[in-house]
């Protein structure tokens, strides 16, 4: 029950911004909304009924003539989608941001960080090493590992490559922790969402932090070509207000904690880690 109340949280959490600012309006047609969340707890299909409401929501409020929205957590799935159905905006988790915005020509409109989105910052922990030289050469559980270039250059930064360790690819963002607790693996590579998780599985007391990346910028609100341009600075122009007065309470419910405007010098450093 917990984990279903979870990911639908999560699921606003990272929805919420784009379906209830207010002020842009579609000219003609659907106004298309992407919200591509990697390696969350959950599927796409538990958490797509609630963006549909919230896309609702944001049609009625905006006087889009019509909208449409859709959860997805990978990026093949989010490459047919932008294909089919020309999204004007889309909330994109950083390494997803990073992979898309050259192709998809992104222009960066916000950021919206929430407790529960996690990937603002990524650990190494283990119960028998005591450093990072301790993981080296041994087992390495994570769901992260299948984006090499966004962990070596991103988040390691020149600290360690993949090929130090003996990498164990999983799909479930809790089976590297339960991996590190059975022996099956030395150390794990998680990020901070699954760390606040550590307590809730049995038997962690004696796993710990070895290795500590720094600080991430938070998810990207960006725009996609097909959103007119006076569409899209109304549409960035309002996102600070989302979380004020009526939206408080619905922002502080899913953990949100910043959500505000932004544009690509925000995000300059990353790109420039991230590289061509």
């Amino acid at each position: 029950m917990y984990q279903r109340l979870r990911r639908t949280m999560v699921a606003a959490a990272v929805a919420l911004p784009l379906l209830l600012a207010a002020g842009a309006r579609a000219e003609t047609g659907d106004i298309a909304i992407l919200v591509l969340k990697e390696h969350g707890v959950g599927s796409p299909s538990l958490a797509q009924p609630y963006v549909d409401r919230f896309v609702a929501l944001a049609a009625k409020r905006n006087g889009w003539e019509a909208a449409k929205g859709q959860y997805l957590s990978s990026r093949s799935a989010a490459g047919s989608f932008i294909k089919t159905a020309g999204p004007h905006y889309g909330i994109l988790s950083l390494p997803a941001f990073l992979a898309l915005r050259e192709p998809h020509r992104l222009e960066v409109l916000g950021r919206v960080a929430s407790t529960l989105a996690g990937g603002e910052q990524y650990f190494i922990v283990s119960k028998t090493a005591t450093d990072l030289a301790g993981c080296t050469g041994q087992s390495l559980a994570s769901d992260h590992t299948d984006d090499p270039r966004f962990i070596e250059r991103v988040v390691a930064r020149g600290e360690f490559k993949l090929a130090s360790f003996k990498l164990i690819q999983n799909q479930r963002p809790l089976q590297s922790i339960k991996q590190i607790v059975s022996g099956e693996a030395t150390c794990a590579l998680i990020d901070d969402a699954q760390l606040s998780e550590l307590q809730r599985v049995p038997e962690t007391a004696d796993v710990h932090v070895v290795w500590r990346s720094k600080k991430l910028p938070p998810m990207t609100v960006v725009a996609f070509p097909s959103a007119p341009a006076a569409e899209r600075k109304s549409f960035q122009s309002k996102l600070r207000d989302v979380c004020d007065e009526d939206g408080r309470t619905a922002c502080a419910e899913v953990g949100i904690y910043a959500l505000e405007s932004a544009n690509a010098s925000d995000y300059a450093e990353i790109v420039t880690a991230y590289g061509r």
